[in-house]
């Protein structure tokens, strides 16, 4: 008897949102952050990507270095570079200067 089955290849993972979720939602599921890509509606299965390269938004007054840690910080839907309280979301892939609203995020977990 084999010990594990494949089930999918892990760049997304199903989801079944309790209200309807827009894409580009951060979903954090206990330690698992993802992101929508589409949308889904109230109690139908959907996916969220757990991979990819998303623009993320972030406090405007922030820099962000390339390269750095981003956590979720979901009480202020942002992210955040500090792990107090938040979710690893994932690093920076390129310089977010202070006055933009978005970095580039490669997820990981």
């Amino acid at each position: 008897m084999s010990h594990a089955e494949f089930v999918q290849q892990g760049a997304a993972v199903d989801y079944t949102p309790t209200e309807d979720t827009p894409a580009g939602t951060v979903v954090v599921q206990g330690d698992l952050v993802g992101i929508t890509k589409h949308d889904i509606k109230a109690n139908v299965l959907g996916a969220v990507s757990v991979e990819g390269v998303f623009d993320v938004v972030k406090d405007s007054a922030a820099a962000i270095g390339a390269g750095t840690k981003l956590y979720w910080d979901s009480t202020n839907s942002q992210v955040a570079t500090t792990a107090t309280g938040n979710k690893l979301l994932g690093k920076a892939t390129h310089d977010a200067a202070t006055g933009t609203e978005t970095v580039r995020t490669r997820l990981s977990q």
